[in-house]
């Protein structure tokens, strides 16, 4: 066998193994409970602990949910996991040197969540987005929002509503008021800085504008109901 064929024997092993192997583990997901995350293995190995306590959606307080949406993706129900008015708000607000929150859906975070490591490579950034067509292709709303409300960081070490709730409220997920789910939903773009639990003036500010948004979210943003 000549070089060539055998390099395009292998390009196309490595075509097929990039498109079977990530649908067929995004169909498993939607049965199945995700195992250990990316991030995860990579905070062990820098010596932090891991607490993490599945809970299926119908034992998460529904406060957290809409927290989460009014936060971190306002149209999650209405996109097909990728919010284009965001992405073009964001990209727009780089141009003027302007550094925004926004443009990442909760479905591009579950995605890289479950299969990514950090980072803002190109390759990274390719990978997300294919991943998040799969992810919107094979798994309800729902169960997209479940599985980020059960494997998102939530401090040093802890992972997922459960072990959030419990770390900073001492309380089960399904139990949670609004407040307590605004003040988690708040520190979610740095969890590792701010705590919910001990809210910084910051955070506290940010978590009442969270349940403004909560109290005039529309009916048609509210698909986990």
């Amino acid at each position: 066998m000549t070089l060539a064929r055998r390099v395009k024997r292998y390009l196309i092993l490595a075509l097929a193994l990039f498109i079977v192997v990530p649908t067929f583990l995004v169909s498993l997901y939607g049965i199945v409970r995700p195992p250990i995350t990316p991030l995860m293995v990579i905070r062990l190995f820098e010596g932090e602990g891991l607490e993490r306590r599945w809970r299926p959606l119908a034992r998460i307080s529904p406060e957290l949910a809409r927290a989460v949406i009014s936060a971190e993706d306002t149209r999650f129900c209405l996109h097909d996991g990728f919010d284009w008015e965001a992405i073009e708000k964001a990209f727009r607000g780089n141009l003027r040197g302007e550094r925004l929150h926004g443009g990442s859906t909760i479905s591009m975070q579950t995605a890289k969540n479950l299969f990514l490591w950090p980072g803002r490579s190109i390759l990274r950034k390719g990978l997300e987005a294919y991943l998040t067509l799969l992810l919107e292709a094979l798994l309800e709303k729902r169960r997209i929002l479940e599985i980020y409300l059960n494997s998102v960081e939530w401090g040093h070490g802890i992972y997922g509503a459960e072990a959030a709730s419990q770390a900073h409220f001492k309380k089960p997920a399904s139990d949670l008021t609004r407040r307590e789910a605004a003040l988690l939903a708040a520190v979610l773009p740095n969890p590792r800085r701010w705590s919910a639990g001990k809210p910084s003036a910051y955070a506290s500010g940010r978590a009442f504008t969270i349940e403004a948004r909560m109290r005039a979210m529309p009916a048609a943003e509210l698909c986990i109901d």
